[in-house]
């Protein structure tokens, strides 16, 4: 066993966790070019790998309470037998690699713009604050992009969490973010395991090269689903949009070290707001704590018992 390939598989697993996506357009494009496993192979590992390591994923969120099952019903319904037969298409085109790249790149611009609406939801959200608002299933919509989503990852194994969040983005832009990611993780695991069982039938699988994967990649999963499911929705959506972007460069080709700094700059510029605005609620206390015992009135007990200063 190839330990640096666990090390990968662990990392993998921790933002597959995270964020509910990032196994094929991450693990893939990784086994692919630096690991020097022809693309077939890396397809078809990927996905068996995917199917062991995403339950673990599912249970802690489902779990937690983060699952929304009507949508995960309904989106499996379209993309599971889709999902067999993007295996089957594949088999079928003779220029399999033109279809794969169109397909990459379509997929790119998807999670650019998955990326841009996220942040334009984080900013509505905070004009207008909405709460746990009840989300309205639309079955034939979903089903019908859940077969798309299923037809793409039965092709090339990238989509089953980064298409899918694009789908449920477009679809239910209410559904908070931590919902988003264990919805995501629960409904691709029908959606992996019917593409790899796709692949299987015609010999493509590599089982040492998806133990290997799964070795470091079902712990990572478990920990980033934990951290995942307990984090506020407002750091899960940082790590979305990190992996999105990180998604969009590697699909449309561009060098590791764009791959590394973009979702590094976004993490580091939320964490920079976020500490920002720490450090200027904290003059607003200090000055509230070292007024004079004079100018301290208390307005008397509130409904819920603290007392209020003024």
């Amino acid at each position: 066993m190839d330990p640096i390939l666990a090390l990968a598989g662990f990392g993998v697993g921790v933002v597959v966790g995270l964020t509910g996506m990032g196994g094929g357009a991450l693990m893939t494009p990784m086994l692919v070019l630096f690991f020097n496993v022809p693309p077939l192979a890396a397809v078809s590992s990927d996905l068996a790998a995917s199917a062991v390591m995403k339950p673990f994923g599912g249970f802690v969120h489902a779990r937690r309470g983060t699952v929304n099952w009507a949508l995960v019903r309904w989106l499996c319904l379209g993309s599971v037998p889709a999902a067999f037969l993007g295996v089957l298409v594949m088999r079928a085109l003779g220029d399999a690699d033109s279809v794969q790249t169109i397909v990459q790149y379509a997929l790119a611009g998807a999670l650019l713009l998955a990326a841009v609406g996220l942040v334009l939801k984080s900013y509505q959200g905070r004009k207008k604050p909405q709460g746990d608002a009840v989300v309205q299933v639309r079955p034939l919509p979903t089903a019908l992009l859940g077969a798309v989503g299923g037809l793409v990852v039965g092709m090339t194994s990238v989509g089953s969490g980064s298409l899918i969040i694009v789908i449920l983005l477009m679809l239910y832009p209410m559904l908070r973010a931590n919902d988003l990611v264990g919805t995501d993780l629960v409904q691709a695991i029908p959606l992996v395991a019917a593409a790899a069982l796709g692949h299987a039938l015609f010999g493509d699988l590599k089982l040492d090269l998806a133990a290997a994967v799964l070795i470091g990649s079902v712990p990572g999963v478990l920990l980033g689903s934990r951290l995942s499911s307990r984090a506020p929705a407002g750091v899960v959506r940082v790590a979305l949009v990190a992996v999105l972007l990180a998604s969009a460069a590697k699909l449309l080709g561009a060098p590791g070290w764009v791959v590394i700094t973009v979702p590094a700059a976004v993490v580091l510029g939320a964490t920079a707001q976020a500490l920002g605005k720490r450090r200027r609620g904290r003059p607003v206390a200090r000055e509230l704590e070292e007024l004079p015992a004079e100018n301290r009135i208390s307005s008397g007990a509130s409904p819920s018992g603290a007392t209020s200063w003024v």
